[in-house]
């Protein structure tokens, strides 16, 4: 099972590292990833898609609680969420082509961001399964490059995962 979890941390040197580290030292494997500053500068969320069975996701839960940067941890799946991402297809398109790319990106609702003479680049936001539609839709034309940003997630509705203004985790009304 995909769990997607959302982390405050400390917007220190190394806590990327940190987090990194201990899911390599346990084994488990990080599917993607997202790290960006909240609009406090010195808290960063770092949003991770991993696999395993409610047990592993528990183990997780409890060593990201143990490290010192971590303020908040948040599975997504316990509530209403929207999650995304942006991917970047390079796919061939020549002059006979490249009217069938751009259909195919306008089902989608996605962009040529870019165009040569002999392919173009489609931005697309969206979730794993409509990212993946257009991936395979695109292949028999020739895809030549991908590159995914991973997730970024908040909950739906007055759910927040935040802080306050001074440093300080929203009640747990607010968070779970």
């Amino acid at each position: 099972m995909r769990h997607t979890i959302s982390i405050l941390v400390e917007n220190d040197f190394g806590v990327l590292a940190r987090i990194s580290g201990m899911f390599s030292a346990r084994g488990f494997n990080i599917e993607n990833l997202s790290v960006n500053e909240t609009l406090d500068a010195t808290i960063s969320r770092i949003t991770l898609q991993t696999s395993g069975d409610d047990a592993v996701l528990g183990q997780i839960i409890k060593q990201l609680n143990k490290l010192v940067p971590v303020i908040q941890v948040s599975d997504m799946r316990d509530a209403a969420h929207v999650e995304r991402e942006l991917a970047l297809i390079k796919v061939r398109a020549d002059a006979n082509t490249r009217n069938e790319v751009m259909t195919i990106a306008d089902i989608f609702r996605a962009k040529i961001v870019d165009v040569s003479s002999e392919s173009c680049i489609v931005e697309i936001t969206g979730d794993d399964d409509k990212i993946g539609a257009l991936v395979r839709l695109l292949e028999p034309l020739g895809i030549k490059e991908v590159a995914r940003t991973g997730k970024a997630a908040l909950f739906r509705g007055e759910r927040l995962l935040t802080v306050t203004s001074g440093g300080r985790v929203k009640s747990k009304e607010q968070i779970v």
